[in-house]
């Protein structure tokens, strides 16, 4: 099991790989929230950690105001949050995961960030082809910083 601040190679390219990951956040009454999501992994930020992007898509929700939704409210209370990735099969000798434990952010369209917004914008389009049509520059995107990896299993 690794235990690293930032990602090798190998967890890169798993993370890379993986179409979803599960991620968990505290909600109010101090219970887990779980929620699969896509993301994508982009450029290491300037203190040299690992950053992931996540959509607030338009996939039917609860609520049409990303900023309602259970995820977001969590983390804009308490930013730590954790992605699980991993990779099941029926031959148990493939088995892996994933753990990365992250300081999650909201990225406004509108705001400062807005060529981190584009480029997250741009990394997700080029990974889920169903985003081609959605208006994902209007809307804000998750922003995870990787502080710490775990693994196991052969990445």
């Amino acid at each position: 099991m690794a235990d690293v601040a930032i990602l090798t190679p190998a967890q890169r390219a798993f993370a890379d790989s993986a179409r979803t990951g599960t991620l968990a956040t505290t909600g109010s009454g101090g219970r887990p929230r779980l929620v699969p999501i896509c993301f994508v992994v982009g450029e290491d930020g300037a203190d040299g950690r690992p950053r992931l992007y996540s959509p607030l898509d338009e996939k039917p929700k609860r609520s049409t105001d990303p900023h309602d939704l259970g995820r977001v409210r969590d983390l804009l209370v308490l930013p730590e949050a954790t992605l699980l990735i991993d990779r099941w099969s029926e031959d148990w000798s493939k088995l892996a995961w994933l753990r990365l434990e992250c300081r999650g952010e909201l990225l406004e369209p509108e705001r400062h960030e807005r060529d981190e917004h584009a480029g997250a914008i741009a990394g997700l389009r080029r990974k889920y082809e169903q985003y081609a049509s959605q208006r994902l520059e209007d809307r804000p995107v998750l922003r995870l910083t990787v502080n710490r990896a775990l693994d196991w299993g052969d990445l």
